[in-house]
């Protein structure tokens, strides 16, 4: 599939991405706009003989046709027998959506006018705490339904005018008790997310939760809401059907913070700018089914990821927000891609002939150029790098501020393309160093350049531009898999260690270790010997 685009690759690899920019068009021909959204990959070796053949991948693997068979609901999802519709949570003024003949749309404007409702009245104290109006929300989860939200509140925290927000997933009891330290029970809202009512880390810490909980109030339930579709395992936990908010199984984890996932966004930030999140989400959709692949946002940043992983062999890319209620974004984007595009088979189930997704992982801007940047320009491995960067942010007074976070955002993306040559390298120690170890010490400060990156660049991050990157990512991920052949929307992987945890806690609070192997065993035993 690879092979034309690996001979092409080979004949340019070491033509100098700088030389590219003698055609004076080469920014905006490489480059792709959606409203004030603009994704520039022109820092990347992509010529138009490259472009060409990745957008021959498309056609070749039906992209657009299986596009259009996960907006239209088809059951793409093939091991598991379910559509992919996460679209349909921010379809808010489109038509029906049918799944196996029904118009799954009344259903979904109806929870959404739902939470609506409840995110109104937690923000306005008509929904209130035992001891007074809501002050706090916890959100336990565990997955997509912590890394979304838990996203989305910290990004838009110049809109965040309800109650405090803090989200708890992690099973170590830690997390959950730093949480409940920072909180009041008697005007805490707890907001368990499991669509079954199951998830083992979610389920204890819910329950600690509400023990916490009723050592100071009458009726712990009554500050729980639930985001399930367990309705039998919700009402036995005591949460009243009228806060609980369930979603279909077309709606996968890692996709789901549109949705009732979303809830504590909403009582965090009001309903219109939910709605506003939801409408560039939507926006995003249509781009991508609308537009030609060259001006097809998702799809050429799905083109520059494959052409960097499968045809090049870069095994990891860098997700580098200039912007700092972007910091959990990396995370996010880990789950999203990782656990989407991480499969050694594909749909039929054969062995994947190549590469699956890469390994994606970053931090904001500046301080990853105090953590890994040597790594990224001076490193053996070449690490694609994906930049995004607002043009303002929301403190207008500390504007001269941002204008500094942009210079080393632009100064990044240069940088690793042009490099430093060894003629350069020595000009700049010439006077202090001479013979021999002059030309040791120029040598340490070379950069070899040519590394390739992409920015993403936006006016202001808004609630509707957050929903545009991600559902700008999400097309990216669905592009990458559909032409991998892979299905992007299952997840056995998470299976084996979670049957296996289960099977260890027995031994683990004082079974037989002996039918475990020698290094399961034997950490049991320190453990045990150490206070487990």
């Amino acid at each position: 599939m690879f092979d034309d685009l690996k001979r092409h690759a080979a004949k340019v690899a070491d033509r100098p991405v700088e030389s590219l920019f003698d055609d004076p068009d080469r920014a905006g021909d490489f480059s792709v706009r959606l409203g004030d959204l603009l994704f520039d990959y022109a820092k990347t070796n992509i010529d138009s003989t490259a472009r060409g053949l990745l957008i021959d991948l498309l056609d070749r693997a039906d992209v657009a046709v299986k596009r259009d068979a996960m907006v239209n609901g088809q059951a793409i999802n093939e091991t598991e027998g379910r559509a992919v519709l996460h679209t349909a949570l921010r379809n808010l003024d489109g038509g029906p959506v049918l799944v196996d003949g029904d118009d799954v749309m009344p259903g979904v404007l109806e929870t959404l006018d739902r939470m609506e409702d409840f995110a109104r009245a937690v923000r306005d104290g008509s929904f209130a705490g035992q001891g007074g109006p809501i002050t706090d929300v916890i959100n336990i989860g565990i997955g997509g339904s912590d890394l979304g939200p838990a996203m989305a509140v910290k990004a838009l925290a110049p809109y965040h005018d309800g109650p405090r927000c803090h989200f708890v997933s992690n099973v170590d009891p830690a997390d959950i008790a730093d949480a409940l330290r920072a909180c009041d029970p008697e005007t805490t809202l707890v907001i368990v997310a499991s669509k079954t009512f199951t998830t083992i880390e979610t389920m204890t810490n819910a329950r600690t939760a509400r023990a916490w909980m009723g050592e100071a109030v009458a009726d712990p339930a009554a500050q729980f809401a639930a985001l399930s579709t367990a309705r039998d395992k919700t009402d036995d936990f005591g949460i009243d059907p009228a806060r609980v908010f369930g979603f279909a199984d077309w709606v996968g984890g890692r996709y789901s913070v549109w949705g009732p996932i979303g809830l504590s966004l909403m009582i965090a930030v009001g309903s219109a700018a939910f709605r506003a999140f939801l409408r560039g989400g939507q926006a995003m959709d249509r781009h991508f089914v609308a537009a030609d692949w060259p001006e097809n946002m998702p799809a050429m940043l799905a083109l520059v990821g494959l052409w960097h992983n499968q045809v090049l062999g870069h095994a990891t890319r860098a997700v580098l927000p200039y912007d700092n209620r972007l910091a959990r974004l990396p995370a996010y984007l880990q789950q999203l891609e990782m656990e989407s595009n991480g499969k050694g088979v594909t749909m039929d189930g054969a062995d994947l002939a190549g590469d699956s997704g890469p390994v994606v992982w970053g931090e904001p801007g500046t301080n990853g150029q105090h953590a890994f940047y040597q790594l990224i320009h001076q490193g053996t491995r070449v690490v694609p790098c994906e930049f995004m960067v607002a043009a303002r942010g929301h403190e207008d007074e500390l504007h001269h501020q941002h204008q500094l976070l942009v210079a080393n955002c632009l100064a990044q993306s240069e940088a690793l393309m042009r490099g430093r040559d060894l003629d350069a390298a020595r000009a700049r120690v010439a006077g202090k160093f001479e013979g021999d170890e002059l030309e040791r010490q120029a040598r340490h400060r070379v950069f070899s350049g040519n590394r390739p990156s992409t920015t993403l660049a936006y006016p202001q991050l808004t609630p509707e531009v957050l929903g545009q990157i991600i559902a700008l990512y999400e097309h990216r991920v669905f592009v990458e898999g559909a032409v991998l052949g892979i299905n992007s929307y299952d997840q056995w992987g998470v299976e084996l260690g979670k049957d296996l945890a289960t099977a260890l806690q027995p031994v683990v609070e004082g079974g037989d270790a002996a039918g475990k192997d020698g290094s399961t065993a034997g950490l049991v035993n320190f453990l045990r010997r150490n206070g487990l």
